[in-house]
């Protein structure tokens, strides 16, 4: 009689006797990549560059098991670092 419930941040929680564990579905980069474009979308550009900083040291430290996604979350880190620059700077979209 398990039962799964959604929050809305990503987080499931499956009844067991009448407690909820909660389990993950999201890594805590893609969290933080999230919090950086919904800062971007609310024009607080400081703390996105804040999140952007923190992602960047995430993903860029030794990493101790090869991960088979890196190349995929470089991918996602350099494009958002072009969004914050193009929020920053847009009379280079005019050009």
């Amino acid at each position: 009689m398990a039962e799964d419930e959604v929050a809305g941040d990503g987080v499931v929680a499956e009844e067991r006797g009448g407690s909820f564990a909660p389990r993950h579905t999201r890594r805590l980069s893609d969290k933080i990549l999230i919090a950086f474009h919904h800062a971007c979308d609310q024009a607080d550009y400081e703390v996105a560059e804040d999140l952007l900083r923190i992602l960047e040291t995430m993903l860029t430290r030794r990493v101790v098991s090869p991960d088979s996604n890196r190349r995929r979350n470089i991918e996602s880190l350099v494009a958002a670092h072009e969004r914050l620059w193009m929020l920053k700077h847009p009379e280079a979209q005019e050009r």
